[in-house]
């Protein structure tokens, strides 16, 4: 097939064929898939059904721990699993730029296999075009998902059910994911030894609804990172969160690095991380299964649900002061998912 992606690999002929054939089907190879039919025939027997989309541009697409396919993967995993989904099904289409090296190809769809392969899920149906060089920026990802949702859990995604006196939990150290790209990237000689914190996070959550945990809300902190994500839940509720500060594990290489080039680690990236909101009397149960998982080792009860300050997530700092955080009126990190 060549070295590098051609034109003619998009054209719909012996070369898409063969790329297919080759590449996507060899890796991503199941009963549903190898039909190759226009579309997927799924047998789904469920009353809920999770559907979520996502598109991943992210730059440099090799980064410490990952690459855009691994990527791809476990962000869409893990937006079914927070809103307390089993997933199950996965569509991957890929915009490729011409004269794209091959074997990058065939790493980053074998990665994405193998991704999938762990977290359960099945790659089944797909698309791949071909642009002029140019017009794409090497490889851009486009994903959609299907998991089933049991009734029980279908007010988390919304936490429809969070109160005063409700407990929030992270399952691990912030910004590792954005801290990750930007050492990738040509900005300054940087030599750290931060990696990506993406991984697929459906064991984990499968663990902590099957103890039976009142569980009111999940969402796993990407764009945006914990900030937003606080923020999102505090107006959409019209309830006050206060966070204490000294319990948000960051780890010191990522702090350092956040502290050089002026970023919060509150509004940086993650792809590897879920913020839980728990019922008060569960939350140290939940705690304590989390941090036996590979996944939530470093799991921390971070604040909690009061009836002051409505509308507003509060950060309670180090120092003992208070202050606002808020949806960050700019972009902080470019292409980082």
């Amino acid at each position: 097939m060549g070295k590098n992606i051609l034109l003619g690999h998009g054209s719909g002929g012996k070369l898409s064929h063969d790329l297919i054939k080759t590449i996507f089907v060899k890796q991503f190879e199941n009963p549903i898939l190898s039909q190759q039919t226009d579309s997927a025939i799924l047998n789904i027997k469920a009353e809920n059904i999770a559907f979520t989309t996502d598109s991943y541009v992210v730059d440099p697409i090799f980064f410490p721990g990952g690459n855009i396919g691994k990527l791809a993967v476990c962000g869409t995993v893990n937006d079914l699993a927070v809103s307390g989904a089993t997933p199950k099904y996965i569509s991957a289409a890929f915009i490729i730029e011409e004269g794209f090296p091959m074997k990058d190809l065939e790493t980053i769809v074998a990665d994405m296999a193998a991704e999938a392969k762990k977290a359960g899920v099945i790659i089944v149906t797909g698309d791949t075009k071909v642009v002029n060089k140019g017009q794409c920026d090497k490889l851009f990802i486009n994903t959609a998902g299907i998991g089933i949702l049991e009734e029980k859990y279908t007010g988390i995604s919304t936490g429809r059910d969070i109160k005063a006196g409700d407990k929030i939990i992270i399952n691990g150290s912030i910004a590792d994911h954005g801290m990750a790209i930007m050492a990738s990237r040509n900005f300054g000689n940087f030599q750290t030894d931060i990696k990506t914190d993406c991984a697929c996070l459906n064991g984990l959550i499968k663990e902590i609804l099957d103890s039976g945990c009142n569980v009111k809300f999940m969402r796993d902190a990407t764009r945006g990172g914990i900030a937003t994500v606080l923020c999102e839940l505090s107006e959409t509720h019209k309830t006050g969160i206060e966070i204490d500060e000294a319990k948000v594990p960051v780890n010191e290489n990522v702090r350092g690095m956040c502290e050089l080039l002026g970023f919060d680690p509150f509004y940086v990236a993650n792809e590897g991380k879920i913020v839980l909101v728990v019922a008060g009397d569960d939350a140290e149960k939940v705690l304590s299964l989390m941090k036996t998982h590979e996944f939530g080792k470093h799991s921390s009860i971070i604040g909690e649900v009061v009836s002051s300050n409505a509308g507003k997530a509060i950060l309670i700092t180090e120092i003992g002061g208070k202050r606002i955080i808020d949806i960050p009126a700019g972009e902080q990190l470019p292409r980082i998912c």
